[in-house]
């Protein structure tokens, strides 16, 4: 998965997803929910110390830089626990 980050707008609010060294602009309210975590498909035991086994994510509609010309793209972004970052899932990395 590859990492992006996530710039605010408004407080609370996220307003561009930046990827690699361009700009999407959120055009749309993300829509928020989280996920139960695999963790068992790649350890024997429930990772020591997490009181969570939850992964946030967020669905985007996104549109490269200003201009109202570009097409809208929709990711589902998920929160890195590791970093605290974000992560573009799936097929959306290879469509982008």
């Amino acid at each position: 998965m590859e990492h992006v980050f996530i710039r605010g707008g408004e407080p609370g609010t996220a307003a561009v997803v930046v990827r690699g060294d361009r700009e999407w602009r959120i055009v749309v309210e993300p829509v928020r929910w989280f996920e139960r975590v695999p963790w068992w498909e790649d350890r024997r035991r429930m990772p020591r110390g997490q009181g969570r086994v939850d992964v946030e994510v967020l669905q985007v509609q996104v549109r490269l830089g200003n201009g109202s010309r570009s097409s809208i793209a929709t990711w589902e972004l998920m929160r890195d626990g590791e970093g605290g970052g974000w992560r573009i899932r799936g097929e959306q990395v290879a469509a982008a």
